[in-house]
This record gives C-alpha cells, structure tokens and sequence, in this order.
C-alpha cells in the first residue's frame, strides 16, 4: 500500500489568506448567513430545552398526573417520552430544510468566491 499523496485534481481551488477570511467574516453578506442561522437554531433550541425540562419537572414532581393511564398500560409519561423522540425528528427534518433553502446557497456563493470560483 502506497502512502502516497492523492493525484492533484482537476480542479483546484486558491487558498484564502487570513485577511480573506477576515474580510469575508465581516461582510454583510456573511453577517445574514450567520443571521439566517442564527435565527432559525437559537429559538428552536430553546423551545426544544424548556419542552425537555417540562418533560423532566412533570416527570420528578407530577408523578399522579404522568403516571395517568390513556389506554392500555400507556400513560402520560410514556407519550410525553415518545413525544421527545419525535421532536427532535422533526426539529433535524425542519433544519435540514432550512439550512437547503436558505443557508446552502449563500454559504456556496461565499466558498465559490472566496476559491476563486465566480
């Protein structure tokens, strides 16, 4: 086995310098990325932490109230687990599409420029 480095590409791409990157970190253009980021994780997260720690607080000091049968052996704390499970599944599914309709393309349109691209 070879420890050889990789043929060069066909396409190659310039390095940006360290004032490059600086620049790019200041322009508006990446301030709205970073906006657009921003906006979209930082309530989710917090929505998702104050519905966990319900979860938690209901949980430690609710027991009557999550121990309540539904139906079957199937009780309130059971449907509030299961419930987590599947916020965070849509929470991935929402941010994938977020960051596919919003964030992707701008974040492309400054790799491109920054290697020289267009």
């Amino acid at each position: 086995m070879s420890t050889d480095a990789p043929p060069p590409s066909k396409e190659q791409h310039k390095l940006p310098s360290p004032e490059e990157f600086a620049e790019v970190q200041e322009s508006a253009e990446f301030g709205e990325l970073r906006r657009s980021y921003r906006s979209f994780a930082f309530p989710l997260t917090v929505a998702f932490i104050a519905w966990y720690l319900l979860y938690v607080l209901l949980s430690n000091y609710a027991g009557d109230f999550m121990g309540a049968k539904l139906f079957g052996n199937i009780n309130v704390a059971f449907v509030f687990g299961i419930a987590q499970f599947v916020t965070t599944f849509l929470i991935a599914w929402w941010y994938e599409r977020h960051a596919n309709a919003k964030l992707d393309p701008k974040a492309q349109a400054i790799k491109s420029r920054m290697e020289g691209g267009a």
